[in-house]
């Protein structure tokens, strides 16, 4: 292995030679990591924060959305790691998976680690380094990274974009798109997570109006939500708020909020909605958008301590180091999976992850939009063919930015349908390897046949 390469006129240190170098360690990039390491393959995680799990743990996108199919192994021992405390996860009442994010980071860190697999954090992605093809597709041989160090290199056989945002892809030249038909995207959101929240006395509050909208009556576990003009119980509170001053009418746009395992008396906020930020592929306008929304829960902590019921004293806890991005750029693969590809409930001879979350837009111009739900036991297929494309050799992507339509992205993008897009392309990256094969000319179908083999859905 050469010691240093020569970048832009820098002679930047090499650190390391692997088998696949994974951009991005959210729960798609863990996921991949943890199936190659335990398939022999070595393996690096570059990522920008410093604990695993992406938006789920650095956004504290929590609890997992529930689903009802059959899912590759990964996902399993992921859910075994969060039992071990002793926290629920799931149970009768509800099959969504509950976590504390630093739970998920943690866990998501000792599979790969304990698997042989390595993680580069505080590592943001600068550029890659190809063979210089001019015709046909090209082969990426390095990345280029930032790291506290200064600039490095980390070679890899095959790389794996897990970033969310297609920062590799569209660094290697890969054809993409964002939003929908005006280029608009999903709303994001600004999470937050209080404490010292009486959240008997906050549900018992909730229920005595009628509440329905949670199914967890008893025990630990509790959510609840509020939608301006959708006929929530909750609203007249919030409009009190609006009233006193305390809230501005935009702020009753979305709310919703969820315990958390191993926090009692902590509510996790998924809110507040920032529709101004119409496209968020702009990196001022994301910026802006933080801080607009800082303010938000400034005045969203406010009022739950003013109005809430149970929130008398209660303090805010955290806001999430990272914003919460539901959809941005999406690669355009050898395969868009479509919205009819729901409506048909489609099936392929390299499917190789199941889903059945509905299609959930939190639309700039409609507000939330949602395609009808799925009876338990249906399902659509995610091809191997949406995860490549045709522009680069080595390059597999997964996780929010496959190639779907904007629709469809909406259904895909929950973290148990990308957990186990990781892990069934952490089979691929293993395939390739065996057979000497390059991701983009592996048989699909012999894809799905290994995956089935080495991680049989279940």
């Amino acid at each position: 292995m050469t010691t240093t390469i020569n970048y832009a006129g820098h002679d930047v240190p090499v650190l390391g030679s692997y088998d696949v170098a994974i951009v991005g360690g959210g729960s798609s990039g863990a996921a991949c990591a943890i199936r190659c390491a335990q398939l022999g393959l070595s393996v690096i995680i570059i990522d920008r924060f410093t604990m695993l799990g992406g938006t789920a743990t650095n956004a504290t996108v929590c609890p997992m959305m529930p689903t009802y199919v059959a899912h590759r192994q990964v996902f399993a021992q992921v859910e075994e790691g969060l039992k071990a405390p002793g926290d629920a996860t799931r149970g009768a009442a509800t099959t969504v998976v509950w976590f504390g994010p630093e739970r998920l980071g943690r866990v998501y860190e000792n599979l790969v680690t304990r698997s042989g697999g390595s993680i580069l954090y505080d590592a943001t992605l600068v550029d890659v380094v190809d063979d210089g093809a001019q015709d046909g597709a090209r082969t990426l041989q390095s990345l280029i990274a930032m790291t506290a160090q200064g600039l490095v290199a980390i070679d890899a056989r095959t790389m794996v974009d897990a970033s969310g945002d297609a920062v590799l892809a569209r660094a290697a030249g890969v054809s993409t798109e964002s939003g929908d038909e005006t280029g608009a995207n999903q709303v994001c959101s600004l999470r937050f997570i209080m404490g010292g929240i009486d959240v008997d006395t906050y549900r018992d509050y909730c229920l005595s109006l009628g509440d329905n909208f949670s199914p967890l009556k008893t025990g630990f576990f509790w959510e609840s939500a509020m939608v301006a003009g959708r006929d929530f119980v909750l609203e007249p509170i919030f409009r009190e708020g609006v009233a006193d001053g305390l809230l501005e009418e935009g702020d009753l746009r979305y709310y919703q909020t969820f315990s958390v395992p191993g926090k009692p008396g902590a509510l996790a906020f998924n809110c507040p909605h920032i529709p101004s930020l119409v496209t968020n592929t702009s990196a001022m306008g994301r910026s802006e958008a933080i801080i607009e929304a800082h303010a938000t829960i400034d005045r969203l902590t406010r009022f739950l301590q003013a109005k809430m019921p149970g929130f008398e004293h209660s303090y805010l806890m955290g806001i999430a180091p990272m914003l919460g991005v539901r959809e941005s750029w999406r690669i355009n693969g050898v395969y868009r999976l479509t919205e009819e590809d729901y409506v048909n409930q489609a099936r392929f001879e390299d499917g190789l992850v199941r889903g059945d979350w509905f299609i959930d837009v939190h639309s700039q111009s409609k507000g939330l939009f949602h395609q009808k739900g799925y009876e338990h036991g249906d399902y659509y297929e995610i091809p191997y063919r949406s995860l490549i494309n045709p522009q680069v050799f080595n390059l597999l992507t997964v996780g929010r930015c496959i190639s779907t339509t904007f629709l469809m992205q909406a259904s895909v993008r929950i973290t148990p349908t990308v957990i186990d897009m990781g892990d069934a392309a952490g089979c691929a990256c293993a395939l390739s390897k065996s057979e000497d094969t390059p991701v983009l000319e592996l048989s699909g179908e012999k894809v799905r046949s290994y995956a089935d083999e080495v991680s049989p859905l279940s």
